[in-house]
């Protein structure tokens, strides 16, 4: 009679092992996930390690193999849970211009060679609090425009003609490569960097685009070296990462780093 009291005692759900909670959250959403970890120490505990089975099995499930195969493309996201979260804020096919689309690989967007056109696109998140960095590499032609930089769900994705739509209204703000001009407002600010005779933009170089939503500032970073402030008194709205372009069949990749390191 002991043995089966024993026996029918339930297991606490705290309790439970990890192969068990791998198990269970595999079939979970990324918001249901995020709530079990405040439910629960233990299960915060598991799901903190960013390379455990539960991460590893919605990346592989989420994030395109060609993507993940890439040695190059992901380097700077080495955990499973960065790359789904990069793949979270990748760029939005469905928020963009006709003429353009995106890869296979979810992060490269490329731009059909069609004639007086400007086209651009945003990114699947937009975000009004906290910190966040996005590495951006153009891999190919600059043209006349190539703008990154940052817009608001209203800013315009296409018009006709060669012109540096990033930047052209008061709903977006675009640092043009080709020529290092800021652009917002219609209006073409101080060269960036802010130095004489600032580099020009190599193709295939990363740079960092870094947002500061508490400050209200972006900024941009090479390497290991800050190009100092390009935007300030930002709005206290939902802002997202975007790009513009002129030339045909050139191609921007953008990775979500998540915060920035600070200090």
């Amino acid at each position: 009679m002991a043995g089966e009291t024993s026996r029918s005692r339930p297991v606490s759900a705290a309790r439970l092992p990890h192969h068990v909670l791998a198990r269970l959250f595999q079939y979970l959403s990324i918001k249901d996930l995020a709530a079990s970890r405040r439910v629960c120490r233990h299960w915060m505990a598991y799901l903190e390690y960013e390379d455990c089975e539960v991460w590893e099995t919605l990346c592989r499930r989420e994030v395109p193999d060609s993507a993940l195969s890439d040695p190059y493309l992901l380097c700077e996201v080495p955990t499973f849970l960065a790359k789904l979260r990069a793949f979270k804020h990748a760029w939005n096919s469905r928020d963009a211009s006709r003429n353009v689309y995106v890869r296979s690989n979810g992060f490269t967007v490329h731009r059909n060679p069609i004639a007086q056109s400007t086209d651009g696109i945003r990114g699947k998140m937009g975000v009004s609090t906290g910190y966040h960095a996005w590495e951006l590499a153009w891999e190919g032609p600059l043209g006349t425009v190539a703008v990154v930089g940052l817009a608001t769900r209203h800013a315009a994705l296409q018009c006709p003609g060669y012109v540096p739509l990033l930047g052209s209204d008061d709903q977006s703000w675009g640092w043009n490569l080709v020529d290092n001009a800021l652009l917002h407002n219609g209006d073409c600010r101080q060269p960036y960097p802010h130095v004489n005779n600032p580099p020009k933009y190599q193709v295939g170089e990363r740079i960092r685009m870094v947002l500061d939503c508490e400050e209200h500032v972006v900024y941009f970073e090479k390497g290991c070296e800050f190009l100092g402030v390009a935007f300030k008194d930002l709005p206290p709205v939902k802002l997202f990462p975007a790009v513009c372009a002129v030339y045909g069949n050139t191609e921007v990749s953008m990775i979500y780093l998540g915060p920035p390191l600070l200090g």
